[in-house]
């Protein structure tokens, strides 16, 4: 099913780094002699600008060192999008502090080959800043390699001496909470809900702000289930105040709230101004202002304005 071709892989997606550091060297991609992934940028034309950020943030002597590393590389192009649409006339005008953390958020530890990457989450070496927890890429597998729903591997598994690089057709911004909702296709019907035009709250503003934000994230399995439990025939027939409330009720603002900082019968307070408590007693569950018990089947999916959890009923206030 489609969740567990999505999401379930994120329960074991940070491995890939271990496992690919501990292949033997049978399957390690890279051969001795190979320049290091700074080297090999720096002698490649279509790399030029990227080489400039990694010496801007100070970051060649990073991806000169032991990794292994695995980079997605923006080409010069890519880059110049990038700084278009962000609205800066050069690199110099993005502060260090950014261009570092957007670099960062291209590498992965170990050497990932295009054979290894799966649909699913892996862990960049960027950090949200509140919690210094590791951001999150999705891998979309689905028809080459696209990641967080927009930059596409354009030429795959090149080999250096300290891991390998992946060119990439555009720059990997740091993803919002909304890029992953976006990105992943299973939650789909949840950012239809969010999108919805008469609802009286922008959601996409808001959960693109800086937060952060804590976002319990119903499945499209969860409002199927929700329709069900209605007895109507779509989302089209929740009114638009009872919608607002209830994606209200997923979110959690000013905190980044990790499944390791949950406690049995924790009170959690959300953007709806109604809570809900967390029972740990037979796995991680929400208990709704209902009584109704909502299972939290994936974890700390994190973004660099908040974190996400991934919940198998729609939460009721």
């Amino acid at each position: 099913m489609d969740l567990f071709k999505n999401l379930s892989k994120f329960l074991v997606i940070f491995s890939i780094a271990i496992f690919a550091v501990s292949c033997g060297d049978d399957d390690e991609p890279t051969t001795s002699g190979d320049p290091t992934i700074a080297e090999l940028a720096s002698d490649t034309d279509n790399l030029s600008i990227l080489v400039a950020a990694l010496d801007r943030a100070d970051l060649v002597s990073t991806l000169n060192g032991d990794g292994p590393f695995t980079v997605f590389a923006p080409t010069n192009e890519a880059f110049e999008n990038f700084l278009a649409t962000n609205g800066f006339n050069s690199l110099e005008d993005i502060p260090v502090d950014v261009l570092s953390s957007v670099l960062l958020n291209h590498v992965v530890s170990g050497s990932v080959s295009s054979s290894q990457l799966t649909t699913g989450y892996i862990e960049t070496a960027a950090t949200e800043a509140t919690s210094g927890n590791n951001i999150n890429m999705y891998v979309n597998t689905t028809n080459g390699v696209t990641l967080n729903g927009t930059s596409q591997v354009t030429q795959a598994d090149i080999a250096a001496d300290n891991g390998i690089v992946h060119v990439v057709n555009e720059v990997i911004g740091l993803p919002s909470v909304v890029t992953f909702a976006t990105a992943d296709n299973t939650f789909s019907t949840l950012v239809a809900a969010l999108t919805r035009s008469d609802l009286t709250t922008d959601f996409v503003s808001v959960l693109s702000g800086a937060g952060p934000f804590t976002v319990f994230a119903p499945t499209n399995d969860a409002f199927t289930a929700l329709v069900g439990e209605l007895g109507i025939s779509g989302l089209g027939d929740i009114d638009t105040g009872t919608l607002d409330a209830v994606l209200k009720y997923h979110v959690v603002g000013g905190a980044n709230v990790l499944s390791t900082m949950l406690s049995d019968d924790m009170d959690v307070e959300t953007l709806a101004n109604v809570g809900f408590s967390i029972d740990l007693d037979n796995g991680a569950e929400i208990v709704d202002n209902r009584g109704r018990r909502i299972s939290i089947i994936v974890t700390d999916v994190q973004a660099s304005n908040g974190v996400i959890h991934a919940v198998d009923r729609v939460i009721l206030p």
